[in-house]
């Protein structure tokens, strides 16, 4: 059974259904959440927020690792919603919600350090048990100028379904341990694993601080416009960040967008082109393509085009469809049916233009929403499959030569979220990395966001963002005193 909950008590409701991308088949019913119910979450936050704030830093920190404790003792209740409503494999979803990759990567500690992880494998963000210092901006012998950090108020989490239970809590650790309460949204198509984490932490967490609701895009409309949430923390697509961003217009609050990206990976002519062609491969199709900083376009130096080429599908072909899911490859279905069709409108349209398809291409031969992967040979810069964001198994292989039309051509869309450059010369990839209108660059790696790093978007790819000492920022007022001595 799954509750939306509220001021620490499970509520129930009206009720929608969960399906399993793998089969299409119903899984679970879930609760559906309403104005009345969202007005009683936001009056139990602003009751608790008062109370929050007044916590140290530590203290709010080990709250958060008693709750990490508590999601080891029973990871199991998280493991089978998430591997259900995602179609994730149940081998690849238990290393994703395991102790070790999501309850201990909520938050641990050292003799020296508190560490707060914002949920990403093997990466810490280490916030010092001083992290919120007061900072001496100037000083002369007639002036003090000092900056000050306090907590925003109550922020509403509005979340995804690639990543459902993983870029939930990390707007949830970062909210909470600056001192805010927050309400949690996740998205419709996978709200499961969220709001059983949601309910497992009301036995560790004060009432009110963490609280879900489950709802379709009428719920999330209401929390942005609602004038007792103070800050919308959102991760999703373009379209509805933009209608998100008109509604908190309203009341003035503050927004961090994570929109899309159509992210392109460039590859120099002097890489080992067999291992890259490879590592390339696996980042691409990784969750399908379902990934906002996925590599969705690939631009390969001409010199080793051909070579490139051929190494490159032959690694994808050998991406194996599981459709038990009791295996473990990083290759999952699409997770709706609404993204499904996407998906296959980009195929068909490539198919319409006469693009050469180097592998795959059929879209009914599986059950549910798996689509086997696709590589698209040399379209046109001005074709739909380059210049969309995809969002799925679908890639298209480019050819560059002239550095500057190169920079232009990748430049050359509306979104600016992530991109890559391999080469064995550090200082070129290094070069061409700070020519590119993106908020992350990855050198001779696919895209892998760690928490120690900013991660936001330029253009249309958003507005602030998350992780690292900055996004962590971002849930907090900075008031500046200036004293005259």
């Amino acid at each position: 059974m799954f509750y939306n909950i509220i001021d620490s008590e499970r509520r129930a409701g009206d009720s929608a259904t969960v399906t399993n991308p793998r089969t299409n088949e119903a899984l679970w019913d879930v609760p559906v959440a309403h104005e009345t119910q969202l007005n009683f979450a936001v009056e139990a936050a602003r009751v608790s927020f008062k109370s929050w704030k007044l916590l140290s830093v530590g203290e709010r920190q080990r709250y958060l690792l008693k709750l990490a404790d508590e999601l080891e003792q029973r990871r199991n209740e998280i493991h089978a919603p998430l591997a259900g409503e995602t179609g994730k494999s149940v081998t690849e979803t238990f290393h994703v919600v395991s102790i070790r990759s999501v309850a201990h990567k909520l938050l641990r500690t050292s003799s020296q350090t508190w560490r707060l992880t914002i949920l990403w494998p093997t990466s810490d963000l280490m916030v010092s048990s001083q992290s919120l210092p007061d900072k001496v901006d100037y000083e002369n012998d007639k002036l003090k100028i000092v900056s000050t950090h306090h907590p925003i108020g109550v922020v509403g989490a509005i979340c995804p379904w690639n990543f459902p239970l993983l870029l939930a809590v990390a707007k949830v650790s970062a909210a909470l341990v600056m001192g805010n309460c927050i309400i949690v949204k996740p998205s419709p198509s996978t709200p499961c694993a969220t709001l059983k984490f949601a309910e497992l932490a009301t036995s560790v967490l004060p009432r009110g601080v963490l609280q879900a609701l489950n709802g379709d895009d009428d719920i999330g409309r209401l929390i942005s416009i609602h004038p007792g949430i103070d800050k919308i923390s959102f991760t999703g697509s373009i379209a509805t960040g933009k209608k998100v961003a008109e509604s908190a217009a309203k009341t003035l609050k503050r927004v961090t967008l994570e929109l899309g990206g159509n992210d392109g990976s460039i590859i120099c002519p002097d890489v080992d082109v067999k291992t890259v062609a490879a590592k390339v491969a696996a980042g691409v199709f990784l969750h399908s393509g379902q990934m906002c900083v996925g590599t969705k376009r690939v631009y390969v130096h001409e010199a080793i085009f051909q070579e490139f080429r051929d190494s490159f599908v032959e690694a994808v072909k050998q991406i194996k469809i599981d459709l038990s899911g009791d295996q473990s490859p990083m290759f999952s279905p699409i997770q709706n049916e609404v993204q499904y069709k996407v998906v296959k409108d980009a195929i068909a349209d490539c198919k319409k233009n006469n693009y050469t398809l180097l592998c795959g291409g059929s879209t009914d031969e599986h059950p549910g929403f798996f689509i086997a992967p696709v590589v698209v040979d040399q379209p046109p810069h001005d074709s739909q499959i380059v210049q969309m964001e995809q969002f799925g198994p679908v890639i298209p292989l480019m050819k560059w030569s002239a550095e500057d039309e190169l920079i232009s051509n990748v430049n050359g869309t509306d979104t600016g979220l992530g991109g890559c450059v391999w080469a064995e010369d550090v200082a070129k990839a290094e070069r061409i990395a700070r020519r590119l209108e993106v908020g992350t660059v990855w050198i001779n790696s696919a895209e892998d966001p760690n928490p120690h790093g900013y991660l936001s978007g330029w253009k249309q790819s958003g507005i602030g963002g998350e992780w690292g000492r900055q996004g962590l920022m971002s849930y907090s007022h900075t008031q500046i005193i200036q004293l005259r001595k």
